[in-house]
């Protein structure tokens, strides 16, 4: 990894399941031109609701599929010269030719549709995916509230913004928390897994609720934060933050209660999510990556995050430590 003379590391994209849309947003036979992962990339809806990404750029005359592109049944056509391409890649009809050639193929993405998103698998190797999107089962359950949803674009490696969760000083310094929370971290799925658990207090219109505040992440494109110790309550913010190249994040948030927690702190809690992370954009945006980080004694949780994370790229990440 490269280092500049302003001492910002050079991160590259990590592997893993990212967002690239929210379900709601791409109807059946929509299109939807995305950039991620450093590539211009084309989202379609199939006429039987699947939704597809491939490589942007008809390998024809370089068209961009996504700006003027239609869907036909579950192809889309370019719109330079009707070339149509299905959901492998593979283009399937040229309108004016009987004989498609044989190089006539786009990259086609793996895509998972879950939790209210579209998820692309993205590996510096083209290697198949080797873990599954985790499903939110609040989001089937009649019980709880309708999902708010919010997003915004960070000019920073999504790197840094998932480390924030192993970094319970900044709690107190940029949020506001009344203590540096405990943190006890553990792992599982073959190492993919990370579940950070602390104490927290917070102020309701009910009182004054002690809550134990637990985040999982899948990767580190993927998290959930539960609000826990409350019987017959919840509360599930579920994110995706994903690279659109290596010095731009977009992070995609969603909020959801229980339906008897709307009104006693449903509210609270979202709108408390929803402020933290906008706290942290000024740091976001203004920082730099370290690399070699100079780390104190207390900052075990952020080394642990570092070794975690190493493991979700196809070449040693600048950030991980040894």
């Amino acid at each position: 990894m490269g280092q500049t003379t302003n001492g910002r590391a050079a991160l590259s994209i990590p592997n893993g399941w990212f967002a690239v849309a929210w379900s709601k947003d791409v109807e059946v036979g929509g299109v939807k031109r995305i950039r991620y992962f450093n590539e211009e990339l084309a989202l379609f809806r199939t006429r039987s609701g699947e939704p597809k990404v491939l490589d942007a750029y008809c390998p024809h005359l370089g068209a961009h599929l996504a700006e003027g592109g239609r869907v036909m049944g579950e192809t889309i056509r370019c719109p330079f010269h009707g070339w149509q391409f299905d959901g492998s890649g593979r283009c399937t009809h040229i309108p004016y030719c009987d004989r498609v050639p044989p190089k006539a193929v786009l990259r086609s993405w793996p895509v998972v549709e879950r939790d209210c998103m579209i998820f692309v698998w993205h590996h510096a190797e083209g290697k198949p995916p080797t873990w599954e999107v985790p499903r939110m089962t609040e989001l089937e359950d009649p019980e709880w509230t309708p999902p708010r949803f919010f997003d915004l674009e960070v000019p920073v490696h999504m790197q840094d913004m998932a480390e924030n969760n192993c970094d319970p000083v900044h709690f107190q310094l940029v949020h506001g928390a009344p203590e540096v929370w405990p943190h006890i971290i553990s792992f599982g799925e073959d190492g993919r897994f990370m579940r950070v658990s602390s104490r927290m207090k917070r102020e309701t219109p009910a009182g004054l609720l002690e809550i134990d505040l637990v985040r999982d992440t899948w990767g580190l494109g993927i998290s959930s934060v539960r609000w826990d110790g409350i019987p017959g309550a919840g509360f599930l913010l579920f994110s995706s933050t994903s690279p659109i190249d290596d010095q731009h994040t977009h992070s995609r948030w969603l909020f959801t209660v229980t339906k008897n927690m709307a009104d006693v702190a449903g509210e609270e809690f979202i709108d408390g999510m929803s402020t933290g992370v906008l706290q942290d954009m000024r740091i976001w945006s203004n920082k730099i990556h370290r690399a070699q980080p100079v780390l104190c004694a207390a900052d075990t949780h952020l080394a642990e995050f570092r070794r975690w994370a190493k493991q979700f790229y196809s070449r040693p990440a600048a950030g991980a430590a040894s």
